[in-house]
Order: structure tokens, then C-alpha cells, then sequence
């Protein structure tokens, strides 16, 4: 493993600590999703650890709407979104494990600052019916993310950022994969 991954995943490791809204930061192919997986895994292995999962989406993919929840007013009919779901499942008090919401696309002004409440020290998520869902302890929410362009200096604020250059990987590690991968 070449040194400045080490670093990185030392990095995302310690802002762990401290913070339950982590930013990590770089262009595509950087090794983002590679440092997660690196640092859940190896946290997995540790003796005596809970299980450390992920679950990962892409806000964009989806309207505000269908991330988070809808009232129809019409009807006053609640139907729930994809990241709330989520957020109860993993927030449930029963859940034993440790995971990460890693939400891997880019950031948009208008579905971020609904996460405001949340990466703030209130860790309540607040949907259109009112409801508030707490987050728990064993759960932290991630952003994997090329810029932060659009998200305002509140957002970015209430998380910790990582860094991660496109000359920390180089190309070494990627023409390695590659060959492995043909054997």
C-alpha cells in the first residue's frame, strides 16, 4: 500500500473520531470509495469491534422528493424517500452494527442543506411530515464528493473535510489492479 493512502485512511480514521458528517474530497478515481473500504474493513477486523457497514447512494440520482419524502396534500398522504428509509433502518435502536451512510455523488445546494440538522450537534434528520429521526451513535453520515462548489460555508463547516489529490494514488496502484484483475 503505497504511503500517502496510508495517510488518508489514518485521516479519515481520526476525523471519524471527532466527527459524525466527514466530507472526503477528490476527483473521480482518486481512491475515495477504496479509503472507505479500506478503513471499514479493517475496523471490522479489529477483535471485539462491532461489524462496520456501508450503505451507499447517489442524492443526485434521485428528486428531492424521492430522497427524502413526500406529503401529497392532497390526500396529506406521506410517501417516505429513499434516504429516509435508510435513515430509519440504520438508526434503529436495535441495530447492533456500525454504519456509514456514504452518499457518493455530487453536491447540490437544494437536497445538502436538508442535511444542516443533521451534521449539525442537534444529528436529527427532519422530514415534510414533521418527522424527527435522530441519529445514533453507531451511525455516521459521509459525502463522497469531487468539490463542494455548491454547498454553502454552513454546510462545510458542520463537517470534516479530507483531501484527497490525484497524485496520492499516481498511477502505480491502478495499472496493479488492472493486472491483477486479468489473472
Amino acid at each position: 500500500m503505497i504511503p500517502q493512502w496510508k495517510l488518508k485512511i489514518i485521516q479519515l480514521y481520526e476525523t471519524s473520531l471527532v466527527r459524525h458528517g466527514i466530507m472526503v474530497v477528490g476527483s473521480a478515481g482518486s481512491g475515495k470509495t477504496t479509503i472507505f473500504n479500506m478503513l471499514l474493513k479493517a475496523l471490522s477486523a479489529i477483535p471485539g469491534n462491532p461489524k462496520y457497514t456501508n450503505v451507499t447512494l447517489n442524492p443526485k440520482a434521485v428528486t428531492d422528493a424521492q430522497l427524502y419524502g413526500e406529503l401529497i396534500k392532497s390526500s396529506g398522504e406521506w410517501i417516505p424517500g429513499v434516504l429516509s428509509e435508510i435513515w430509519k433502518r440504520v438508526n434503529n435502536r436495535a441495530n447492533k452494527q456500525t454504519t456509514w451512510i456514504i452518499c457518493d455523488g455530487p453536491v447540490d445546494a437544494i437536497w445538502i442543506e436538508s442535511m444542516n440538522t443533521v451534521l449539525d450537534d442537534n444529528k436529527m434528520l427532519t422530514l415534510a411530515n414533521a418527522e424527527r429521526i435522530p441519529m445514533s451513535d453507531t451511525t455516521k453520515l459521509t459525502f463522497e464528493v469531487e468539490n463542494l462548489n455548491n454547498a454553502s460555508p454552513a454546510t462545510v463547516s458542520r463537517a470534516g473535510i479530507i483531501f484527497v489529490s490525484p497524485e496520492d494514488l499516481s498511477w502505480r496502484p491502478l495499472i496493479d489492479t488492472w493486472c491483477d484483475d486479468r489473472e
